[in-house]
């Protein structure tokens, strides 16, 4: 066996699978479409719907309303009215944007040629980029802090060419599924010491695997029916596993009983919103680790 590392990028297959090695991992890779601006919609209007379906509720405001948003924004003087308003302006921006991106693709279509440098493809991209600003103000659907990185990619797929999307889509898996294996080794550190804690451990491995197959099949892929099925799955093994079936002696030992199933449930939480985002969720992980901590100081 070669133990050494591979170069980012290396490509191999592997049980029948092509991969590609980013960062520690070996992902499924997918040959990118081609570079048109039909595709880009189509990758755009994807990755769109995608953010929406993973921010707050409220956000998803139609491109024709941009002024008035715009207008409420910059008029709001509340703190907490404000950010919200801010949420919906970036939203509003994704869909002005994709309704221009909409109409240039028909023009495309009609045997208008479409350059870079034309005034409606700046327009575009300059409402990209300012929803990607305002997308700090966004919070995640769980109430946690946004995803910055969901924000950037329809940006990201505007500016690139299609082959080098895909080409930074494995990076950000990459750190996605260190993510999730980030979470796991915590949620193994809290049950590590208790009654079945071995075999806890192999149902929250197993559930971090699944989620890491789960996170780096496309939608479009027929594997993703069997991947979120084993993965919801495995998830449900870990909520509805009990530990402590045989009869508590101490109050102390009840509560730790009820804390442990707390801290796993979260954490299964957790890897599922971020498994379903395909993202890294840095500030959600870092909340969760310091429970994760005085958790275990206190059981000490």
């Amino acid at each position: 066996m070669n133990d050494e590392i591979p170069q980012n990028g290396s490509l191999s297959v592997i049980d029948g699978v092509e991969r590609i090695f980013y960062d520690g991992y070996w992902i499924k890779r997918y040959h990118a479409p081609v570079d048109s601006l039909t595709d880009k919609k189509l990758l755009i209007q994807s990755l769109t719907r995608r953010l929406f379906n993973h921010m707050e509720h409220g956000i998803n405001i139609p491109g024709r309303l941009l002024d008035k948003v715009r207008d409420d924004y910059q008029s709001e003087t509340d703190p907490g009215k404000k950010r919200i308003r801010g949420a919906m302006l970036a939203g509003a921006l994704f869909n002005r944007a994709a309704d221009i991106f909409n109409q240039l693709v028909e023009l495309e279509a009609s045997g208008v040629q479409i350059k870079s440098d034309n005034d409606l493809m700046r327009t575009c991209g300059q409402c990209l980029q300012e929803a990607l600003e305002l997308g700090k103000l966004v919070r995640h659907r769980n109430g946690s802090a946004g995803i910055d990185e969901l924000w950037g990619e329809p940006f990201k797929a505007f500016v690139m060419s299609i082959e080098d999307f895909y080409q930074s889509r494995y990076v950000k898996i990459a750190m996605t599924m260190r993510n999730i294996d980030e979470v796991a080794e915590h949620m193994i550190g809290c049950v590590r010491n208790n009654q079945g804690g071995e075999e806890m451990e192999a149902l929250i491995r197993h559930y971090a695997c699944m989620a890491r197959r789960k996170c780096e099949i496309l939608r479009t892929d027929p594997d993703i029916f069997d991947a979120w099925v084993e993965f919801v799955v495995a998830g449900e093994a870990i909520t509805g596993y009990t530990s402590g079936q045989t009869e508590v002696e101490t109050g102390k030992g009840i509560l730790d009983e009820f804390d442990s199933r707390y801290m796993l449930e979260q954490g299964v939480e957790l890897i599922a919103d971020i498994t379903r985002a395909r993202t890294s969720m840095p500030s959600s992980t870092e909340e969760y680790l310091g429970l994760c901590e005085q958790f275990k100081r206190w059981k000490a």
